[in-house]
């Protein structure tokens, strides 16, 4: 037992299920403090204790080969937090401390200095069957520069110099996670956080999740069988979290339930209501919070299907229990123990299949005051009362025996036991004392029958250990005969549970013998043929919900375009488009239905560059004179192998590039001159072309300054906070260095923008106008920029929506691009309006309104036009009025679209005076430098928007990561309103230009 640090005790081992103890020598003569003492998982003789020694400086390791019978001990200088062993190989120890870690292989004898800056419990030993080299180590270390890195070495050669950067950016302090096939950690940049997934140790890919998700916070709940659970704190949430499931290589996620509770423990960690029942694999419990009230749930399908607990019909007293769904259910309690030796609220063991004990209620939903105890055999089919208090539980002999003893601060001297899964109890006076009960222990191992009782009689005792064993009660061990068998259902009775049908074998109740070391729980299982059931949807689908005609079927969200090809779809290659249903992973049904039958094959189309971008690394666009850029440019969509790249830095440095970013090589320029350099980038194939500018600062710092004052008079100072005082003439000299003032051409930018939020303009002539805005603070400078199209005439039809749709409004500028795009594809699809003649904009804020922008063709005197502009608006507002125009959101959540009564008219339409059009940019979240970040839209639809070529050398754009909490107002076309810019920003230092 682990003694209080400082404390000096004798250390005494057990061989015998703690019947008679060996006092451990360790130093003759010497006075000794544990501090803490770990036992190898692989190897259970080999024994490692943590000392302190008051005659030595540095502290000593104790090494057990034999269980403790003898110890060898080893000086460290180093002060160690952490041991960490190897999963597989038993002399291999990795040691946490504050100052550079080490590592050992021959169990602590000889240490090697690792890297030093390593996050603690962010330090992974290889993981068998996944990495290659079983020296390797994993871990999250800190650079020179204070940011974090994932970094890997051999736990021979691992310093500084010779670690591996598998990623090679910056990642988010304690975020590194190695389990099983995947690796996992996030990394912020611009006020935007990504998360990542290598699985299998290949590349690292985004996690795709649903595309307004923007999540607030990830917790990976399970990697078993080549899937990833997934729990997230969605931008809406405040105390619960939605599920979601992987498939195999834990990439491309799906919605399985929503609003799972979550409580915030000590030092920040959160603890969410779900649980993997252990022994029977895709059965999952989980609290879900709605309305207020929490209820329990299980899953027999990985999450494809959830249902409510049934609840007995009996009390533990043979009583009704007046319990009738579905106004009532059974919900358990699902937290975990703070004390490590006490079990939690529910109670699963992998090798006792079907057997599930915990602390709940019955009613209407979960009540935090009551948990009694029930159980059951069959994994959630039927229920059983068993206590009507709490009690810690402890499984012996694969479930064969359980025992509890009743969670409360007086003393005891019973524990309750049962040999027939619960049906039965005993109790047992396990000492002839009461003592206050500390915790449960039990031999290593599933098929022990003795387990330790310690705790203390006052609370000025020592522990006191009582040792109860069960081994004479029974009198052999089982044969075959004394086995018989249950079958695995779900609440509806389907035995076809994750693709096929299994049966395990259970002891009969009037077989008392020991299961023993020998005891397997499986019996047989046969495949089923493939159901509806054993589908989920695909990522960028929902189910329907119960009320629709096509209950359960899979629909796309109104984000999502099945048809669409993958980023890496490259041209003269072909691509399957999904029709919305994957199976659950690790499902096994064969034949049968299977709604993925027949997918599209397409071709992989010539993609032209979209979302480019060109940024300076370290995201600083203001440097010194002579000081070396390193330009990188991105591309976010379209193919890379056709495209070319033109590159002008500004200063006359002009290339074309190709392959540009694919290699992700950065392009390394030294400006010698102070001023503002215009860089431009131009990406172009066969299929379009797109641009991205950027303007870069060369500044040279101020190199003298000096005041002077000179008194004038006493006079009386109004200023709060000031008495009378001394006015003074002030004159601020500043010397600058003596160049040559640069190219006006190549410094546009004046402030434009200060204290306001917003700017009024007009365009002279119609087409295709870039608005930028910048904004700075200190050398800081950040920028963003749109394309107005200018029209002359057009009509404006303005929409609301029902309420349902104000609850999915992220007020982020992409959705609400993404909500306009679905409604004029549908209004296109209902009137017969071509497409490309239709602009819908969703306005921010709440509630959610937008305007339906009905565009005048271009005259085509060869072609009759299908209808005129009156008739346009007309068959418009008649499919508004009919109610034909209406989406699906998450949840099965139809939104419909109508027109909206306005004061102004529900129409305008364009006329002399000039051209004018409408761009609202809203900045939402600033830096604490005092610069912000805009979000570039690169979602265009062809026809809709087209880039034009830059003549005027004051053009200019940038794009920007997306912030949850920022967004820029997609352009749109009209004439008879100003161009408004508003820009909110809370830091009023900072000036913007256009």
């Amino acid at each position: 037992l682990q003694s209080e640090q400082g404390v000096s005790c004798e250390w005494h081992g057990s061989s015998d299920f703690g019947t008679s103890y060996t006092k451990l020598t360790l130093q003759p003569g010497v006075t000794t403090v544990i501090d803490n003492f770990y036992i190898c998982p692989t190897n259970k003789r080999k024994i490692v204790l943590v000392s302190s020694s008051l005659s030595d400086r540095d502290q000593s390791l104790f090494l057990s080969t034999d269980e403790g019978a003898t110890f060898q001990k080893q000086l460290i200088p180093f002060s160690v937090e952490t041991l960490i062993f190897h999963p597989k190989e038993e002399d291999k120890v990795l040691a946490y401390t504050k100052e550079t870690p080490p590592g050992s292989s021959d169990l602590g004898k000889k240490w090697t200095l690792l890297r030093e800056r390593v996050t603690k419990d962010h330090m992974f030993w290889a993981v068998s069957g996944v990495d290659a080299d079983p020296d390797l180590v994993h871990m999250e270390a800190q650079d020179l520069g204070g940011g974090f890195r994932y970094v890997t070495c051999q736990i021979h050669n691992c310093s500084e110099k010779t670690p591996t950067a598998p990623f090679p950016g910056p990642i988010d302090h304690s975020s590194l996670t190695v389990q099983d096939d995947y690796i996992f950690f996030k990394a912020t940049s611009a006020n935007r956080t990504k998360y990542y997934i290598s699985y299998r140790r290949g590349e690292f890919v985004l996690m795709k999740l649903p595309k307004y998700a923007l999540p607030k916070d990830l917790q990976v709940i399970s990697t078993d069988e080549s899937q990833v659970f997934v729990a997230v704190q969605e931008w809406y949430q405040t105390d619960t979290y939605n599920l979601y499931q992987s498939d195999s290589h834990g990439v491309r996620y799906a919605l399985v339930l929503e609003d799972v509770r979550s409580s915030r423990q000590a030092e920040e960690s959160v603890l969410i209501d779900i649980l993997e029942v252990r022994g029977v694999k895709g059965v999952f419990l989980a609290n879900q919070k709605t309305n207020g009230k929490v209820v329990t749930l299980i899953t027999y399908n990985k999450g494809r299907d959830w249902d409510h607990l049934r609840p007995p019909s009996t009390d533990m007293n043979g009583k009704p229990t007046n319990c009738e769904p579905p106004d009532c259910h059974l919900h358990l309690h699902l937290r975990w123990a703070d004390n490590p030796y006490v079990s939690g609220t529910v109670h699963t063991k992998d090798t006792a299949p079907g057997l599930i004990m915990g602390a709940g209620n019955l009613g209407s939903q979960l009540v935090e005051y009551k948990e009694e105890m029930y159980i059951t055999s069959d994994c959630g089919h039927t229920w059983r009362q068993v206590f009507e208090e709490e009690h810690h539980v402890l499984y012996l002999d694969h479930g064969g025996v359980i025992a509890a003893i009743k969670d409360t601060s007086i003393p005891l001297k019973i524990l309750k036991f049962s040999v027939d899964e619960g049906v039965t109890w005993s109790t047992h006076n396990f000492t002839s004392t009461s003592v206050f009960v500390d915790g449960l222990l039990s031999e290593p191992g599933d098929e022990t029958l003795v387990m330790t009782v310690f705790g203390h009689i006052s609370f000025r005792s020592d522990w006191e250990l009582v040792k109860v064993d069960f081994r004479p009660s029974f009198s052999r061990q089982c044969s075959e005969e004394d086995y018989g068998s249950w079958d695995l259902t779900d609440l509806k009775g389907d035995r076809c549970i994750m693709g096929q049908q299994r049966s395990f074998r259970k002891r009969k109740s009037t077989s008392w013998c020991i299961k023993g070391r020998s005891f397997t729980s499986a019996l047989k299982s046969r495949v089923c043929r493939c159901r509806e059931s054993d589908f989920l949807c695909d990522y960028g689908f929902e189910r329907s919900p119960s009320s629709e005609s096509d209950a359960n079927k899979c629909f796309a969200d109104f984000w999502f375009n099945p048809l669409s090809p993958p980023d890496d779809c490259v041209l003269g290659q072909t691509y399957t488009s999904s029709l919305g249903y994957r199976k659950v992973v690790s499902n096994v049904c064969e034949g049968g239905v299977d709604p993925r039958q027949s997918p599209t094959q397409l071709q992989c189309p010539l993609t032209p560059p979209r979302g480019l971008q060109v940024s300076v690394r370290g995201e600083a666009v203001a440097v010194r004179p002579g000081e070396d850029v390193l330009f990188v440019v991105r591309q976010e969509q379209g193919d890379v192998l056709t495209t070319k790249y033109q590159v002008d830095l500004g200063d006359g440095f002009k290339a074309v590039y190709v392959n540009l970013t694919l290699t992700e090589e950065p392009i390394r320029h030294r400006y010698e001159s102070p001023g503002v350099y215009r860089v431009s980038v131009r990406a172009e194939n066969a299929a379009g072309h797109d641009e991205a500018v950027l303007f870069v600062q060369v500044n040279s710092p101020l190199q003298a300054l000096h005041l002077e004052v000179v008194p004038v008079g006493r006079v009386s100072v109004l200023s709060e906070g000031l008495g009378s005082g001394w006015a003074a003439g002030l004159t601020v000299p500043v010397r600058l260095p003596a160049t040559p003032s640069p190219d006006p051409q190549s410094c546009p930018l004046q402030p434009l923008l200060s204290l306001e939020n917003s700017v009024t303009t007009r365009f002279a002539d119609t087409g295709d106008v870039r608005v930028t805005v910048q904004a700075a603070c200190g050398n800081s400078v950040l920028q963003d920029s749109k394309v107005v199209r200018v029209l002359d005439q057009f009509q404006v039809v303005p929409l609301r929506f029902s309420r349902d749709l104000d609850a999915h409004n992220p007020n982020t500028p992409e959705w609400r691009e993404d909500v306009g795009l679905v409604v004029t594809r549908l209004l296109s699809k209902e009137t017969s309006v071509p497409e490309e003649l239709l602009v819908t904009v969703v306005k921010p804020g709440l509630p959610t309104v937008a305007d339906l922008h009905v565009l005048v063709p271009p005259p085509r005197p060869t072609r009759k036009r299908s209808l005129t502009g009156d008739k346009r608006l007309t068959a418009i507002q008649q499919v508004l009025k009919a109610q034909k125009i209406s989406f699906l959101l998450r949840g099965g959540v139809r939104v419909l679209v109508a027109m909206r009564d306005t004061d102004t008219g529900s129409q305008r339409l364009g006329g002399a005076g000039g051209y004018w059009a409408v761009a609202v940019l809203l900045v939402i979240g600033l830096f604490a430098v005092g610069a912000f970040i805009l979000y570039k839209f690169k979602r265009k639809r062809p026809g809709r928007t087209v880039y034009a070529q830059m003549h005027n050398e004051k053009e200019q754009e940038m794009t920007s990561p997306v912030s949850h909490g920022q967004g820029v107002q997609s352009t749109i076309q009209g004439n008879h309103s100003g161009v408004v810019l508003s820009i909110n920003s809370r830091e009023m230092h900072s000036y913007l230009v256009s």
